[in-house]
């Protein structure tokens, strides 16, 4: 049986509409899914007996999708069953993303939990190789996409973001912890005549199974407003939500979207 670990945004409802049997959802306090009814809502200072009762449920895998923000413990709501991996969770909560998932993961993998990917259970969510729309990039946002590729790399051995924006082999801006949407904002009012690409990959060494990049319409109209040209991805490492809607945005704005291979 699955467990879907649900937090906000579109990504959670859509992995169950491609799922035959409706997963047990489950939510953490704060963080409850925008479309779906949580059938368990638990505080992170009980995640020990969260897990004990999706494995009395007959619960054997789980899959966590959705966005959720590092709450602050409270030590009085800790209990006895989650006393023993509060050290664990303290180190998560000061780590970057990517180390704190892992250190997560690892608790659920201890505990006999099989952890799955979204794109691994939704296999559709992840779009083909190439180019999506009838706009096309040229050369010049080709080799922005390559110099970007490279910023992340680099930002991403310090667990740091999972986009840019490049323009002329310059970045223009680059992912922090506040997101994709809150970086394209601090760019609706640049200096320069526009111009440039977006570009989206996971972090070189990423645990793929949680927080792969995405993106959706939302993505496309704040692409627009920063004066950017179109939108790149990597191949497997960027679920597209909404993607007809995505696609359709993009051709009614005059976007480009292109999915290029890893980077090597």
């Amino acid at each position: 049986m699955l467990a879907l670990i649900a937090g906000t945004g579109a990504l959670p409802g859509e992995v169950v509409e491609h799922l035959s049997d409706r997963p047990v959802v489950c939510a953490m306090e704060g963080f409850t899914p925008d479309t779906l009814t949580a059938d368990i809502v638990f505080p992170l200072e009980q995640l020990g007996s969260f897990i004990a009762d999706l494995k009395a449920r007959g619960v054997t895998e789980i899959c966590m999708a959705g966005a959720v923000r590092r709450p602050p413990i409270d030590p009085s709501r800790i209990d006895a069953a989650t006393m023993p991996l509060v050290p664990v969770l303290q180190q998560a909560l000061m780590s970057g993303d990517d180390s704190a998932l892992r250190a997560v993961i690892g608790i659920f993998e201890e505990s006999g939990l099989t952890v799955r990917a979204a794109h691994e259970i939704a296999p559709t969510l992840l779009p083909q190789l190439g180019c999506l729309t009838e706009a096309q990039p040229s050369e010049a946002d080709l080799t922005d996409a390559d110099r970007a590729a490279g910023i992340l790399r680099a930002m991403g051995a310090a667990d740091i973001g999972q986009a840019c924006a490049v323009s002329k082999g310059q970045a223009l801006a680059v992912e922090s912890i506040f997101g994709t949407d809150w970086m394209l904002q601090t760019l609706t009012q640049r200096p320069d005549a526009g111009g440039g690409v977006l570009f989206k990959a996971p972090k070189p060494d990423q645990d793929r199974r949680a927080d792969l990049p995405t993106i959706g319409p939302g993505t496309v109209s704040s692409a627009v407003a920063a004066g950017l040209t179109g939108i790149v991805i990597e191949k497997g490492g960027v679920i597209v939500l909404q993607q007809d809607r995505v696609i359709d945005e993009c051709n009614r704005l005059g976007l480009f979207l292109y999915v290029r291979e890893r980077a090597s």
